[in-house]
């Protein structure tokens, strides 16, 4: 063991030993916050919303939602990351922060350090056209581009998003060339596609499931199959491009020196929470798929998707500028 693994080893150990056992064993005794890093409405803070009062229910204390957006979610995770381990502030794990910005810039937190307790919801990324699009598959619109090098433009929620480095993988794997445009988030690339801005958006079926009746169409799930939220729509493995799989993994997260007894009793409620039948169709409404899973493999999930965007990262050549 390293002196740095040994000194928050350390530090985490004498956190649980300053909190009272009873104070453990009686946790919760008051209302528990968890930090989404994104705005209030948006579909992050949706599918928070989704299953906060079953929490509290399973918990017995009410769960508080506090939205503190700003940096693609870096302020956020932040905040959650370097709250006080006393088992009253979780955050609401969010991808950019954990798998993509650290490929791009220095991060106030250290992701190593990320103390991962499950997943909660996974949400498939689509790849979609605009109604003014004259395609209707996705071979249709490779073809299209391929006639067409450089002439389509593809929109994304932000620079270095998941859903610009999903659309950009799908081009590198597609060998096709189309240029970016980044908006200031998921809305404002909708509205793009709609408008004939872009012809082509990468995102999550949230953000762009509401517009099909306005002529968004989906040609594509970037996943190895299909998903069951859209099982009229093909996957990109089943159309000859294995190596386009792109999700958004959402989860919670607590901060270092957490107490076992508090961590434990969390994941554990998290599971009941998440599996609840009424939860589970909250979030599918929403377009998702409520899971969970053991907080090691939430780590490695993450390390994996990190490694994976970080090569998607240095051969599309993308920056932060």
């Amino acid at each position: 063991m390293n002196r740095r693994s040994l000194l928050v080893g350390t530090a985490a150990v004498l956190t649980a030993l300053a909190m009272p056992a009873h104070a453990q064993g009686n946790w919760p005794s008051k209302p528990i916050r968890i930090v989404v890093p994104y705005p209030p409405g948006g579909p992050v803070d949706q599918i928070a919303r989704a299953f906060q009062q079953r929490l509290g229910e399973v918990l017995g204390q009410s769960i508080i939602i506090d939205n503190k957006a700003g940096a693609s979610g870096i302020i956020g995770m932040d905040a959650a990351i370097k709250a006080d381990p006393d088992g009253y502030t979780f955050g609401f794990g969010v991808p950019g922060g954990i798998t993509v910005l650290p490929h791009l810039q220095k991060m106030p937190y250290e992701v190593k350090e990320i103390n991962y307790v499950s997943l909660v919801a996974r949400v498939p990324q689509v790849i979609t056209v605009g109604p003014q699009v004259p395609v209707a598959s996705l071979q249709e619109l490779i073809a299209l581009a391929k006639k067409q090098p450089g002439k389509l433009n593809y929109g994304s929620a932000g620079n270095a998003t998941t859903p610009h480095l999903g659309a950009a993988l799908f081009a590198q794997e597609a060998g096709i060339d189309m240029m970016h445009i980044a908006y200031k988030g998921a809305a404002p690339a909708v509205t793009g596609l709609l408008g004939g801005e872009v012809q082509v958006l990468a995102a999550d079926l949230p953000a762009v499931r509401p517009f099909t009746a306005r002529g968004v169409k989906i040609l594509a799930v970037s996943s190895l199959r299909r998903s069951e939220l859209l099982p009229d729509v093909p996957s990109t493995a089943e159309l000859g491009l294995p190596n386009v799989v792109s999700e958004s993994n959402y989860g919670i997260i607590a901060p270092k020196g957490l107490p076992q007894a508090i961590f434990d009793k969390m994941h554990k409620a998290l599971v009941t929470t998440l599996t609840t039948p009424d939860v589970k169709n909250r979030i599918a409404a929403l377009g998702a798929s409520a899971v969970t899973n053991t907080p090691d493999e939430y780590r490695k999930l993450m390390q994996s998707e990190s490694d994976r965007w970080g090569a998607v990262v240095t051969k599309a050549k993308i920056t932060l500028e």
